[in-house]
């Protein structure tokens, strides 16, 4: 009789195992979204004062010399900082730091500096689980919209967030509520360090970023390098995606509306040590079949993985011009000014 309740016990436990993993998991996709929501009220609260959006990136000269300033690479989110109940940390890095031995907006964002090493529960994701250390890290991106083309430094972007460059609500012409503004990407597994597929079941190209390879003329090509949810085998890739909050750009805080969510990264560039100019950056989650978005005008939407991507053999769109995207309703919600007609997505 003993083995008998043991095993309907087991049965049961087996039974409700998966709905209360599943609760959990709704729990904590309700906490991204909650994020994300504050984040665009952050944004527009920072509009009402400034008339515009944070750039995604920006800061001071002088990534020489004593001190040194923050190289203009300074995200888009320490100025958010004062919004998200930061206000103190937004102050003491426009004060130099604790000594005052920096210059206002601090150092590089990749500097061993005490007051950037600090975890922001408002700027994570619960589900992203992949790597525990959030110390400097970031679940959440910047559009830089529908362009692989100068991701890393384009000024007037086709999306909404660019180099020292804030975008105004009334330059959005699509609509608020059809420009994405911000999107999760799930976190890289290391920071600097090259990396390179050896077994093709060893890194997941979910959260790092595949080197070598040509977003601007072939995006779609990118996802022929996979496997499964593996890179293949030979792949040299970077896993800084995520993993420096303070580092405005565009492979750790940026993304386009290029290849659907969930889709890999790719990027031209050779050196694992630095950022590539041109590079394909698709949203990312751990949530099943697609990811969340924030949009311009506040609200937070989930985009299915299978959004309709339009011609993904088509090369990327100059940036600082407007017209429609190739890349669908999905490269239509990355443009303040393609003049797409969006369908419900």
């Amino acid at each position: 009789e003993l083995l008998v309740v043991i095993a309907i016990i087991a049965i049961l436990i087996a039974l409700l195992l998966p709905a209360v993993q599943q609760a959990r998991e709704a729990a904590r996709r309700t906490q991204c979204k909650n994020n994300l929501k504050q984040l665009g009220l952050a944004l527009h609260n920072y509009h009402d004062v400034y008339q515009m959006f944070v750039p995604r990136k920006g800061g001071t000269d002088g990534c020489a010399g004593t001190p040194r300033g923050n190289c203009q690479r300074l995200s888009g989110f320490m100025a958010l900082m004062p919004y998200l109940d930061q206000g103190p940390l937004y102050n003491l890095v426009q004060a130099g730091g604790g000594n005052g031995n920096k210059p206002p907006g601090g150092p590089e964002g990749w500097a061993g500096w005490t007051e950037w090493n600090l975890s922001l529960p408002a700027v994570l994701c619960p589900s992203d689980g992949i790597d525990t250390n959030t110390v400097r890290a970031n679940n959440f991106m910047f559009n830089i919209g529908d362009s692989a083309i100068n991701a890393r430094d384009s000024q007037q972007v086709r999306g909404v967030f660019g180099f020292r460059k804030g975008t105004s609500i009334a330059e959005i012409t699509d609509g608020t509520t059809n420009t994405i503004a911000m999107s999760e990407a799930v976190r890289g597994q290391s920071f600097g360090n090259p990396l390179v597929s050896s077994s093709g079941t060893d890194y997941r190209y979910i959260n790092t970023i595949a080197m070598n390879q040509d977003p601007v003329n072939a995006p779609g090509a990118c996802r022929n390098i996979v496997n499964g949810q593996y890179w293949v085998s030979g792949t040299q890739i970077k896993g800084w995606r995520g993993r420096a909050i303070w580092d405005g750009q565009a492979e750790r805080v940026g993304f386009n509306t290029i290849l659907p969510p969930n889709a890999p990264s790719c990027s031209a560039g050779s050196n694992a040590n630095a950022d590539a100019t041109d590079s394909a950056l698709p949203p990312s989650s751990l949530h099943v079949g697609g990811a969340q978005v924030l949009l311009c005008d506040g609200s937070v939407r989930f985009i299915s993985e299978n959004i309709d991507t339009g011609n993904l053999a088509a090369a990327s769109p100059p940036q600082n011009t407007s017209g429609p995207s190739p890349y669908g309703v999905w490269g239509a919600l990355g443009t303040k000014a393609g003049n797409e007609p969006i369908n419900e997505f």
